[in-house]
């Protein structure tokens, strides 16, 4: 007896067809399909059956009947989608040819099978190697789950995010510590007045001058950490000190971002604000700007970090706010801008917390602002210094030009932060926040113009004033309140799920060129005075009257020879005449030059060019000094020199 051949298809239910119809291919997805039947009409039964040998009421295991035809479903093999949902008939025959004419498509018929091949088994495997693939899919993709979206920030993107904001802390660093150049006339008097100040305290001596008149910040606060680093470490010692201030701004402004918003925004913040001039330069510069930048950043880290808890909380932010005032008295400007926060940023409840939050700010650092005036002499450094401060000449367009150069890019990009911030409070991406309740859209107005605007309090302020004195660094620190929108600018500018980053890192980039461009140009904006101190020293003595362009360089740098007593500077005189009358102003060094009052005198043209000339007119008429050299230097007005002359 010959072995029935394996089986090469199911088997299709037969079903009525009109005659003469091509077969329906097999494998494609129709139900109640048996191979056709080419016998001539005659022959064929009245049913339009096939022929069957075997009795109706016997059928073949794994053999449906035809009543059960129509309740059949076919078992294709595929997926769970398809065994719920089978196919429709194929509407092209021939797209899948089974074991027929593949040029055809059609099926065997039942003429061409042996009698002793039985038909297949429906219920057995499908082993047709070149079966083509189903008229419907495969397979479907189920929608992702809301589930699937994290909202908090996860331990894993927490760490990341800090891994990134080391970069960029050390790209700040890398841009601050490149800079080079002896001290600035600012840093010289600064840590002169603290070693001055240590004296008077340790020894007793007398203060050579009454700093409260002329120093923007209380003479007691920051030089006096100066000069005790510069003792130890010297003027890199206090240089570092001011970098690591900056890098506590930066990371504290990472910190309250962060907090107001998410990481994204906290890193756009903190990259653009580390790659600024004020905050490059601030970062190596032995000033009280930068601690005093870092004492804001503080009190805003601690407006923000209370917002969640009662309202006294945030008085923690009061002394140190009145600190950031002592240190630098330009930083009160901020103040207002910081209440506003607390009432901004503070929790609605029954309790009215974010107006209570503001109130007891105010009246916690006015309270302490109060004391620090009334009990020290503070007040009159304020007026002398910034309130009653003499006017300059300098036009407003100008003051203008130098904003838009020097802070101009993060400005703009924090506008348009705070204008997408006020369209779309939206801050994660997940589905889910769309029906989580957060800030409205006039807190969010108001959010935006309190930051945005924060900016342009100093430049307001310098205009009114018309003087460009300071403002670079003043700059930095509106910046400080804008850099959270300017974070949600180059985030809204990337897109969601990193749509276009090569818009946020070329904006980067072009905050990053200027950066260090203009860091750059402004430590070249004063001389080199290695040499000339070389010089200076070997020709001064403690009884002698000495006239320099930048007195505080050479009194800095030879302190231990002469006192700030013995020195003048191009700045403003009063020379009193062996008749005993007062000469001030630029008849004051005429007369003082032809009385050879002066042992040594040095100018650099670069400081206060209008006043050397006429001191080096007053000399060339002056038969009483003759000229010991001329020391060259490089600036970013060209090249100069240092003329020095002594008494003869």
């Amino acid at each position: 007896m010959t072995p029935s051949p394996t089986p090469r298809s199911r088997r299709r239910i037969p079903g009525p067809r009109p005659q003469g119809a091509a077969a329906a291919p097999e494998g494609a997805g129709s139900v109640g399909l048996r191979p056709a039947d080419d016998r001539p009409a005659d022959d064929r039964p009245a049913d339009d059956r096939p022929v069957d040998d075997r009795p109706a009421d016997d059928p073949s295991p794994g053999e449906a009947s035809a009543a059960e035809a129509p309740n059949r479903v076919p078992d294709t093999g595929g997926s769970w989608f398809e065994s719920r949902h089978p196919s429709p008939p194929s509407r092209h025959r021939g797209e899948r040819s089974g074991e027929g004419d593949r040029s055809t498509g059609e099926d065997r018929s039942d003429d061409d099978r042996s009698d002793d091949e039985p038909y297949p088994d429906p219920d057995a495997e499908d082993t047709d190697a070149d079966a083509g693939p189903p008229d419907g899919p495969g397979y479907t993709l189920p929608s992702v789950p809301e589930a699937s979206w994290r909202l908090d920030s996860g331990r894993r993107r927490s760490w990341i995010s800090r891994a990134l904001l080391l970069v960029i802390l050390l790209i700040q660093t890398a841009m601050s510590v490149r800079l080079s150049n002896t001290a600035f006339q600012d840093e010289a008097l600064y840590m002169y007045a603290g070693h001055a100040q240590l004296s008077h305290w340790l020894y007793d001596t007398p203060v050579p001058k009454d700093y409260n008149t002329y120093f923007s910040g209380a003479p007691t606060l920051y030089p006096i950490a100066a000069a005790v680093l510069e003792n130890h470490f010297g003027m890199l010692g206090v240089r570092l000190f001011s970098l690591f201030c900056m890098l506590g701004t930066t990371s504290l402004l990472y910190g309250s971002t962060r907090r107001l918003f998410n990481e994204r925004v906290a890193l756009g913040a903190a990259a653009m604000f580390a790659v600024t001039q004020s905050t490059v330069v601030l970062g190596f510069f032995a000033t009280y700007d930068a601690p005093a930048v870092l004492l804001l950043a503080l009190a805003v880290w601690v407006v923000v970090r209370t917002d969640r808890a009662p309202a006294a909380a945030v008085l923690a932010a009061a002394p140190v706010m009145v600190l950031a005032v002592g240190l630098k008295y330009a930083s009160a400007l901020y103040l207002p801008s910081l209440v506003l926060l607390a009432v901004l940023t503070g929790r609605r409840n029954r309790n009215r917390q974010p107006l209570l939050r503001g109130v007891l700010l105010a009246g916690g650092a006015g309270g302490l602002l109060w004391l620090g005036m009334t009990f020290t002499d503070v007040l009159k450094g304020v007026r002398a210094t910034t309130t009653q401060r003499a006017h300059g000449t300098e036009p407003w367009t100008e003051l203008a030009r130098q904003c838009v150069e020097f802070g101009g890019l993060m400005f703009v990009t924090a506008v348009g932060g705070a204008i997408a911030y006020a369209l779309r409070g939206r801050m994660n991406e997940s589905p889910l926040v769309r029906t989580m309740t957060g800030p409205g859209r006039r807190r969010r107005i108001l959010l935006g113009l309190l930051l945005t605007g924060t900016a342009l309090l100093a430049p307001a302020y310098q205009m009114h004033l018309n003087t460009s004195v300071a403002l670079y660094k003043h700059l930095g620190f509106g910046l400080l309140f804008a850099a959270p929108m300017a974070g949600i600018g180059l985030a809204r500018l990337v897109g969601p799920h990193f749509r276009h980053p090569q818009l946020g890192i070329l904006l980067w980039v072009v905050a990053l060129a200027l950066g260090l461009s203009q860091s750059t140009w402004r430590f070249d904006t004063w001389p080199d005075s290695t040499r000339m101190t070389e010089v200076v020293r070997q020709h001064v003595s403690p009884t002698g009257r000495y006239l320099a362009s930048a007195d505080n360089v050479p009194v800095y740098y030879t302190r231990d020879l002469t006192l700030q007593s013995q020195w003048t500077s191009t700045y403003g005189i009063g020379y009193v005449d062996k008749a005993g009358t007062l000469h001030t102003g630029d008849d004051g060094y005429r007369t003082a030059i032809a009385d050879g009052w002066f042992d040594l005198v040095v100018l650099d043209g670069v400081a206060t060019p209008d006043t050397d000339r006429v001191v080096a007119e007053a000399i060339t008429e002056s038969p009483h000094y003759r000229l010991l050299g001329r020391i060259p230097f490089t600036h970013v007005g060209g090249t100069g020199y240092y003329r020095i002359w002594v008494r003869q």
